[in-house]
């Protein structure tokens, strides 16, 4: 007895060195292997085979500490140092730790898989966050419902009460749920897109960040955010700058003299908006402009040009550029673009003055 005590700790000094070593060289070869493979991947172009690589990841680490948790087990249960009670704990946890790892891994696998295809595809990528979150509620759930049979827990009281107690969570939770679905529905109408450029109802305007499950951000101009949650969002008008295509006109209202020569207006100004939309770097250069005279005003005969702009937010740009440029053309050409006037009729009022 006192021979077996006197090698007690060196038993357990056994089993800690064995372990950590077991530990140590699990974890290395996993690291090599696992980058060797991300380079033979990487040159082949298997796309999914890299998501997959990458996904293992932490799963293996899972794996690890399962399968170093049965060697301590298997070490304990040689040099006696556990009792048979401890060794039924051990079993619940290592299969419990698979669990996790599958768990993780397909976590982990979706959320790749989701980032990946984000790149090519637009619904994706504008429902990043809702598939994210969808799939780890999902996991979850299942997982934790495995767990439980594991551990000897009955999951049919549970499955069973599921049916009962959803239409409370789903009262209770009308307003979070009426938000995820908004949410989807904006994904799959598509009316919005992250990267917009869009105009509510209200008139805030802005970049469109992200589509959550509850709410969607919009970056104002200012660099501020709007935090519109989904639900008053999709019943809401909303003026998307971006859709069916990211160029679009630019009417520029202009107004001459009612001496002038409205052809020769016309000409001098189409050689501007011309040359404008030919120079400027935010201008559709191909884009065939043209002038509608619309309007005899009190002081001027007004027209509008109609120039081409990439997108939502350079149109203020071009607009400055053609007025000055117009503005100056217009000096050398003569055309006068006339105040307001208001011309009083001094012999009418006069004769009104004398009438009996």
């Amino acid at each position: 007895m006192d021979n077996v005590w006197q090698l007690f700790p060196y038993s357990w000094l056994i089993v800690a060195g064995l372990v950590t070593l077991s530990v140590t060289t699990l974890y290395l070869t996993k690291s090599v292997i696992l980058v060797q493979l991300q380079k033979i991947k990487r040159n082949e172009g298997h796309h999914v085979g890299s998501i997959l690589l990458l996904s293992f990841s932490k799963p293996l680490n899972i794996l690890i500490l399962v399968i170093n948790l049965y060697l301590l087990q298997y070490l304990l249960v040689k040099y006696a140092l556990i009792s048979d009670q401890f060794s039924i704990g051990v079993d619940k946890a290592a299969q419990i730790g698979i669990i996790i790892a599958l768990l993780v891994f397909a976590e982990r696998f979706c959320s790749h898989l989701a980032s990946s295809y984000a790149e090519t595809s637009e619904a994706i990528r504008t429902s990043q966050s809702i598939i994210r979150g969808t799939t780890k509620i999902l996991i979850i759930g299942i997982g934790g419902l495995v767990i439980l049979g594991t551990l000897g827990i009955s999951i049919t009281p549970i499955v069973a009460s599921l049916g009962i107690t959803s239409l409370a969570v789903a009262l209770a939770l009308q307003p979070t749920l009426e938000n995820f679905f908004s949410g989807v529905q904006l994904v799959i109408d598509k009316p919005i897109r992250v990267g917009d450029f869009v105009e509510l109802d209200s008139g805030e305007q802005g970049f469109v960040e992200k589509i959550g499950w509850r709410s969607t951000w919009i970056k104002m101009l200012p660099n501020n955010i709007i935090v519109m949650p989904n639900s008053m969002l999709s019943q809401s008008k909303i003026v998307n700058y971006y859709y069916p295509e990211k160029e679009l006109s630019v009417p520029v209202d202009v107004g001459v003299h009612y001496d002038s020569d409205l052809e020769h207006v016309e000409r001098v100004t189409l050689e501007v908006a011309r040359a404008i939309l030919r120079s400027h770097k935010w201008g559709v250069d191909d884009y065939e402009t043209f002038v509608v005279f619309h309007t005899f005003d009190s002081s001027s005969i007004n027209f509008t040009v109609m120039l081409r702009a990439e997108e939502y937010f350079n149109r203020f740009f071009i607009k400055s550029a053609f007025i000055k440029a117009l503005h100056a053309r217009f000096r050398q050409e003569g055309i006068v673009i006339p105040y307001p006037i208001r011309a009083i009729n001094t012999q009418q009022e006069q004769t009104k003055s004398t009438v009996p």
